[in-house]
């Protein structure tokens, strides 16, 4: 599709609404948008390409926008291969087209494709600029949000920030935009949760800025309220919780573990006026489950223990909040063994390790199944997790 951002700029990029699981691994039930974007001025720049998965629409979007003249400069914001996957063809089909990168991008390059750059290419620095006609293009560098090739571009005239991953968000272009935030919140915090510092570094510099304007590499173009947008994207990469509330996740072989999650779950409710969700990791969306741990003040973990240390999706969810960067949040601890409790020793072990955790002084070992005296314990638990 091709969509009007003002007079000289358009979006050529492609919905996919097939794909099963982007990057290998996360859902995405509305599909994925690989966003592409094209300036028509004296000279012509190009913003990123496309996943392999749509290669022939982004060409077709292309040639339908350049109306038979030729680009200039493919600007490469990101080279993971759902925006970069046809740089090699693009330059080969427009063999006088600039490829404008950054040092980085250009020792990775070759590591994608086998073309020849030499004399293709215009290497940009921090605050360095590229001059169209009556765009200009300003460059800044993103490294590590979430690869270290990262950069984005602002647009001065109309006020254009081309954000890369940036404020991006999982779905095809027209999702439901009063979505906006639960799929670009799972969004963030699987794909760039892992470094916030570097988001903190790139949300200064565009506070720098006068955008009118965010154009991310997926997900919609953003063009009002961005107080809204740029506020929650500084509370996520602060890693503060956005929700004070309590997040209930637990895994459960035959049930009992469940019981006793759906128990504290109740005894909560009956406690605090705050937000509570709820969730079994064996049968949800892990990537939500990353969310929601990110999303809330608190979280309470009920587990058993397996082969003397803790269920497998457990340990997969600790492990997942543990590479993302989880931190400054209050956690509690339940768990359920018949005859060699052990994992309250696994899940203590993993946040401890964590910065800023503070796990509850109460902790609950459930015998097999739920008992009188378990009940009572329970009880206490919830009044700890409130005064927490």
């Amino acid at each position: 599709m091709i969509r009007e951002i003002s007079k000289s700029i358009k979006y050529i990029g492609v919905d996919d609404p097939d794909i099963e699981l982007f990057e290998s691994q996360y859902t995405v039930p509305d599909g994925m948008c690989y966003n592409s974007y094209i300036i028509l001025d004296d000279k012509i720049a190009l913003f990123d390409t496309a996943d392999k998965r749509v290669t022939d629409e982004w060409f077709a979007n292309l040639d339908k926008a350049l109306d038979g003249r030729t680009p200039d400069y493919l600007v490469i914001s990101h080279l993971e291969p759902d925006h970069a996957s046809n740089i090699q063809r693009a330059a080969e089909k427009y063999p006088d087209m600039k490829l404008i990168g950054n040092a980085k991008t250009f020792s990775m390059l070759p590591q994608f494709f086998d073309f020849d750059i030499e004399g293709k290419t215009i290497t940009v620095k921090e605050g360095d600029t590229v001059d169209l006609g009556s765009h200009r293009l300003t460059f800044y560098m993103a490294p590590m949000v979430h690869w270290p090739e990262v950069m984005v571009t602002y647009e001065q005239t109309e006020g254009i920030l081309f954000s890369a991953d940036g404020f991006g968000k999982f779905g095809v272009m027209d999702a439901d935009p009063e979505d906006w935030a639960c799929e670009a919140r799972r969004y963030y915090f699987n794909i760039c949760g892992k470094y916030g510092m570097q988001v903190q570094t790139l949300l200064k510099k565009a506070s720098a800025l006068d955008i009118k304007t965010i154009c991310p590499l997926h997900g919609p173009i953003l063009s009002e309220n961005l107080g809204y947008y740029i506020g929650l994207y500084d509370t996520w990469s602060k890693y503060e919780p956005e929700t004070e509330g309590i997040f209930v996740v637990y895994s459960s072989i035959h049930g009992n573990t469940k019981q006793a999650a759906l128990k504290l779950y109740d005894m909560l409710k009956e406690r605090t006026d705050n937000k509570l969700a709820i969730s079994d990791l064996a049968r949800s969306d892990m990537g939500e489950n990353i969310e929601d741990a990110f999303r809330y003040s608190k979280m309470v973990m009920l587990s058993p223990s397996y082969d003397g240390g803790i269920f497998p999706i457990a340990n997969d969810f600790l492990h997942h909040l543990q590479i993302k960067g989880f931190k400054n949040r209050k956690v509690a601890i339940v768990e359920n063994g018949s005859w060699a409790p052990s994992a309250a020793k696994v899940m203590r072990e993993y946040f401890e390790k964590m910065k800023n955790i503070e796990i509850c002084d109460v902790s609950v070992t459930i015998k097999s199944t739920l008992k009188e005296d378990t009940l009572k314990k329970l009880e206490e638990l919830a009044d700890a997790i409130v005064k927490m």
